[in-house]
């Protein structure tokens, strides 16, 4: 059971690693079409249209009986929901708080969630105790988390304006978007234990990967005709052409949801997620680092370096309970 884990941690950490470069074919999509909504469903449709595929070669088929809408709780379907929101939800804090804040609140949400649901068992989640190790290993990542996301951002832009405005600590409102940030999180991780458990209702991650992208797709074309958005495929300015990868953004994000609905019920949510955080933050640095697929090179400090194994221990700790 012990490799089995150990496989599949680092199963999680390369489904993380997937999510910067999804955020890059996005950002290139978004100046195609000028709409965070319209870029998020073009992605939504292509991950539907691939995981459709993937499902039918796996299972040979998407349908499933129509009683399992009866057998189950309506939550069971809600996978899909909490992904567009925390994705527009973010769209919207951004402005509010800051990237500093916006990266760091729905991180630390996603960790304090899956604690509170394997915990619990939420979701019908297996329970999972908090004991001095597990706690100190979660204590961990988070430390990992504000190391190379805050402490490695003021070391590398120093000479800037910090990302909080001075009135940080004298507007009370801007604690509500706080929240929201924090509470995003939240949803992200209700997603992944959510996913999880309808993977084993439906007997294939990659079924419940499909109807969480078809739920999400639903609900962003559901936006774009209340908004009225039509799409348009335009060159940005100082572009000479809108390259091919720039499409393929729902496909990564696919591959992230269906790993994610597979090693929910193996790992538990809360080691699951650490484990595509780790990811997530090395493929940023990467990103950062190289300035891949037209995105701004940026330096990678000594600290994010240091707080990325930080992380890893925290994620060892976390296991060995």
């Amino acid at each position: 059971m012990q490799g089995l884990e150990t496989f599949g941690v680092g199963i999680g950490v390369l489904a993380g690693l997937l999510l910067p470069i999804q955020t890059c074919l996005n950002s290139r999509l978004r100046e195609s079409v000028g709409s965070p909504f319209l870029s998020s469903l073009i992605s939504f449709i292509g991950g539907t249209v691939f995981l459709f595929i993937v499902t039918l070669c796996v299972n040979g088929s998407v349908l499933f009986p129509l009683s399992t809408f009866a057998q189950n709780p309506a939550w069971l379907w809600l996978g899909g929901l909490f992904g567009v929101i925390g994705l527009t939800t973010n769209i919207f804090i951004f402005p509010k708080i800051g990237g500093v804040q916006t990266a760091i609140l729905p991180i630390t949400g996603q960790i304090i969630m899956g604690l509170i649901i394997d915990t619990f068992g939420l979701f019908y989640s297996a329970q999972q105790t908090l004991n001095i190790t597990r706690l100190l290993g979660i204590l961990l990542v988070i430390a990992g988390v504000v190391g190379a996301v805050v402490l490695g951002q003021k070391r590398s832009h120093k000479n800037l304006p910090s990302d909080s405005s001075p009135s940080d600590g004298q507007d009370a409102g801007l604690w509500g978007w706080r929240a929201l940030a924090l509470g995003t999180g939240f949803l992200m991780a209700a997603q992944s234990a959510i996913n999880g458990h309808l993977g084993v209702v439906l007997g294939s991650s990659a079924k419940s990967a499909f109807v969480s992208f078809t739920v999400g797709t639903i609900v962003l074309a559901l936006i774009a005709c209340v908004l009225k958005l039509k799409i348009r495929i335009r060159v940005p300015q100082g572009k000479t052409k809108n390259p091919w990868w720039m499409y393929f953004g729902g496909v990564l994000g696919a591959l992230f949801v269906a790993g994610n609905a597979l090693l929910v019920p193996v790992l538990g949510t809360g080691l699951t997620i650490m484990a595509a955080l780790t990811g997530m933050i090395t493929g940023s640095l990467m990103v950062d680092k190289f300035g891949l697929l037209q995105a701004p090179q940026r330096a990678v400090t000594l600290t994010q370096v240091l707080s990325l194994g930080v992380m890893v221990i925290g994620i060892a700790l976390v296991r060995l309970t």
